[in-house]
């Protein structure tokens, strides 16, 4: 019987003796023969755990959301068994495919006989006001016409917003001989009114984006409303074949496997990152930029 990804994972935990039964990419190339479902699987969905971590054949319970955010729970064996690996991306969620075929997915209207006759009414009710609606979000133009996943230096982008962000980008790339200035990456989906996202730091060769996450002067950054942005934010980065590192401080719980938690920027913040990036791309790759 399926079961929960966190109780699926701590037995592997303790089967196989080792904190992380799998590591990140074990099963990448599995799983690349199902690329609508990949999109479909959000590590902050399944208590961080990345799908290459996730044997396909593994009898465990997984959170999917479908491009129209609908969420629904299917084990790897359901999701690569629905037909027809690359169909549209309605064919992969249960609640879309119900839609778009009409089966159980809307009860049918009762409509009265022809011979029926509805009941006069006594007054006509006035019709109803008409509901204002916001205008339709236009998206901005100036993003240039790149493949999704390209990274840029980009016009709308934001100045660091403080003085520890630009520290931190100043001691990053002092450590790493990558290509400085970019600061968006192209996406799939808008994000708000824009074709792009906008990291704090932006490592092209190595295609991890990193994020400085602090609550704020008066503690509403990042959370609520703004947390699930964030999320969004992340997904479309991983769907674009990025990898997301966040430094969340304070009191903000990590939002994805390779967060990391700490009190400022200090010495110690870019030493973790490191590590951070090499439990992502493999040592052999973040040495090689290392100066």
């Amino acid at each position: 019987m399926a079961e929960r990804v966190e109780l699926w994972w701590a037995r592997r935990q303790f089967s196989r003796g080792a904190e992380v039964p799998y590591a990140v990419g074990t099963y990448r190339e599995a799983w690349a023969a199902y690329p609508v479902v990949a999109r479909q699987y959000h590590p902050d969905l399944n208590a961080g755990i990345a799908l290459s971590q996730i044997p396909p054949a593994a009898d465990v319970l997984l959170r999917w959301q479908c491009d129209a955010g609908h969420l629904f729970a299917a084990t790897p064996t359901e999701q690569r068994s629905r037909p027809g690996r690359v169909r549209r991306k309605s064919s992969w969620c249960p609640e879309c495919l119900a839609g778009a075929t009409g089966r159980g997915a809307f009860p049918a209207l009762a409509l009265p006989a022809p011979e029926e006759k509805f009941p006069a009414q006594e007054a006509t009710p006035p019709p109803p006001s008409p509901r204002r609606t916001s205008p339709a979000r236009r998206l901005c133009q100036k993003s240039p016409d790149v493949p999704s996943g390209a990274s840029f230096t980009s016009v709308c982008a934001p100045k660091p917003a403080s003085a520890a962000e630009a520290l931190l980008h100043e001691r990053v790339f002092g450590a790493l001989a990558v290509t400085r200035g970019h600061t968006a990456v192209r996406v799939s989906r808008p994000f708000f009114e824009h074709r792009e996202v906008w990291p704090d730091l932006v490592l092209p060769e190595l295609r991890i984006a990193v994020e400085y996450d602090t609550i704020g002067r008066f503690g509403l950054e990042h959370v609520g409303a703004r947390e699930e942005a964030d999320r969004r934010k992340d997904r479309l980065l991983r769907e674009a074949g990025w990898e997301v590192v966040r430094l969340r401080t304070g009191k903000l719980e990590k939002l994805g496997p390779h967060d990391l938690r700490i009190g400022s920027v200090g010495v110690r913040t870019v030493g973790l990152l490191l590590d951070a990036f090499r439990s992502i791309r493999g040592p052999l790759l973040i040495d090689a930029y290392a100066t």
